[in-house]
This record gives structure tokens, sequence and C-alpha cells, in this order.
């Protein structure tokens, strides 16, 4: 990349989504709504695995992970996504701009081991249930969990310590809603192979090895699943898959479309619009999915409103 000779910027002008004209409050208030939504239903889903003993299990515990993962995912991203909307646009120091992009891979590189472990956990109760209880024990959920995390505190440090050594010069406008990767390379005027590498060693690895990992544990689980003689059974073996399997399609599905395709003059309203998609309403969709199709949790729901109101009935 040509070097500019001209003195290193302080500060990056995001653009967010342009000038909204009368169409600013709604847009706002639709997506302050959703947010709400999506913080109380990540939250409802982590304090009812963590308080009701019937939710005391691998899967659940898996799942209140992956909606802390969201609740953390969705906080860096939508306040200031908000503030944008309002102001039509705002500046943002280069340093928080790419503190922003270190805290945001975090979670999201979490998210997708945790999503792994999920289907490793469905794959050990159809394949090898009388193992699961031996194989699953809370000391190696614990390990899991740990490690799905840890790995991706080392691997967004990684991607800050290259990061934080791009240097700006001229260009500052970033025509977007908030720091990625991909216009920080842009509009560095220091040589960015080095960050590029560093890039592509993580976000290839990390994208496509829990992908795969989790096609091959589903193979396997559907073809159990096939041999299972009644089909009261297969139905249910299937129930207890299937949305765990729409929440890893809608994830990885625009997560890829994001990360391996860049953006393009012609496609930045495209990944704009996928963003949206990644940042606002997949946090919301996904405790969404699991709470309406999963009986357990709707009946623990059912019941702490019950107890609520007969506790008020009786103040």
């Amino acid at each position: 990349m040509e070097k500019r000779n001209q003195s290193a910027i302080t500060e990056f002008l995001l653009l967010g989504f342009g000038d909204l004209h009368n169409f600013k409050i709604l847009v706002f208030t639709l997506f302050l709504i959703v947010h709400i939504m999506a913080l109380t239903a990540n939250v409802l889903v982590i304090v009812l695995v963590g308080v009701t003993r019937s939710l005391h299990s691998p899967m659940y515990f898996f799942l209140s992970q992956l909606s802390l993962s969201e609740l953390l995912f969705t906080s860096d991203i939508v306040p200031n996504m908000l503030w944008l909307i309002l102001v039509g646009g705002g500046r943002v120091s280069v340093a928080r701009c790419i503190a922003q992009f270190h805290i945001l891979c975090i979670p999201s590189a979490a998210q997708c081991l945790l999503l792994a472990a999920m289907s490793f956990d469905r794959h050990i109760a159809i394949c090898r249930p009388l193992h699961y209880a031996t194989m699953m024990t809370v000391t190696r959920q614990l390990q899991v969990v740990t490690s799905c995390w840890l790995l991706g505190v080392i691997l967004a440090l990684f991607l800050y310590t290259f990061l934080r050594k791009l240097q700006f010069c001229d260009l500052n406008t970033i025509d977007h809603f908030y720091c990625d990767v991909a216009p920080l390379l842009q509009l560095s005027c220091s040589s960015t192979c080095t960050v590029e590498l560093a890039v592509a060693m993580v976000t290839y690895p990390l994208l496509l090895s829990p992908f795969i990992f989790i096609i091959v544990t589903y193979i396997c689980i559907i073809r159990t699943i096939l041999k299972i003689p009644s089909s009261t059974g297969r139905h249910k073996a299937f129930s207890t898959c299937s949305s765990h399997l729409i929440i890893v399609c809608t994830y990885y599905g625009t997560l890829t479309f994001i990360y391996l395709f860049p953006p393009t003059d012609n496609s930045i309203e495209l990944h704009k619009g996928l963003s949206v998609l990644y940042t606002l309403v997949t946090p919301l969709f996904n405790p969404l999915i699991y709470s309406l199709r999963n009986q357990e949790i709707r009946a623990a729901i059912f019941n702490y409103i019950q107890s609520f109101k007969k506790w008020k009935a009786e103040k």
C-alpha cells in the first residue's frame, strides 16, 4: 500500500446509516425496542438456567453461555449504533475504534466455539447416551466453556497487537455503524500485509473449523436418529437438535458473508443490512428460538409466572 505523506489522524468519522431524514426516530425506536427485547430475553435465559433445577444440564448450561456472549456482543455495538442514528453519524477516536473491534472479537470467537460445543453435547446425548453422564460431567462442562472464552480472549489479543500498530493518515471516513477490521485496513496508510495475514490466520480457522466439526457431528447424529425404530423417538431426537441447527445456519450464514467476503462499493449497503441482522436481530433470535421450541424452558417460565401471580395475590 502506498504511504500517504500527511499528518496522522486521531479519530474516525462513522457515517452510520447516513441521513435517514424523517425516518430517524422510527428507525431509532424500532432498533431500541429490538435491543431491549434481546437484552431481556438473554438475561432471562441466563437467570432461568441458573435458578431452575430442571435446567441444570449441559445443554442449557451451554445455552446460558451462548446468551452471555450475545449480551456482551450486542452491548458493545448497539448503544453506539443508536447514537449514530440520532446524530446522523459521529466521531470516534482511533484507539476507541480498535478497542471496540477487540471487544467484539471475544464474544464472537467464543460463540463460534460454543456452538461447536453444543453440537458435541447433542452428539454424545444421541449417539452415546449410555456414556453421556460420565462424559459430560460438571467439570467437563466448565473446562469446555472456560476453553471457549479463554481462546476468544487470546485470539482477540492476538489481533489487537497487530491492529494497534496500524497508522492512519488522511482518510478517516468509515461507511459503517461500528469499527470493523475491513475498513480499518482500507484506511491505513501503513503496510497491512502482516495484519491481513494475522486476520486470515484467525478468521478462517475460527469460522471453518467449528463449522466443519458441527457438520461432521450432525452427520453422525442423523445417521443414529434414522436407525431409531419408532417415529416418536426419531421426532423427539430431531426436536432436540432443530433449534441448535437453526441458530448455526443463521449465525454462520451472516458471519461467513460478512467476514469471508469483504465489502465492495456496490455491496456496502448489503453488508450493513447483514451486520444489523448479525448484531441486533440474531441476539434476540437465539433465545426466542430455544424458548419457543423448548418445552422445559416454556414450563420454567410458566411456573415462575404462576408463582409471581400467587405471591402478588397473597400480598
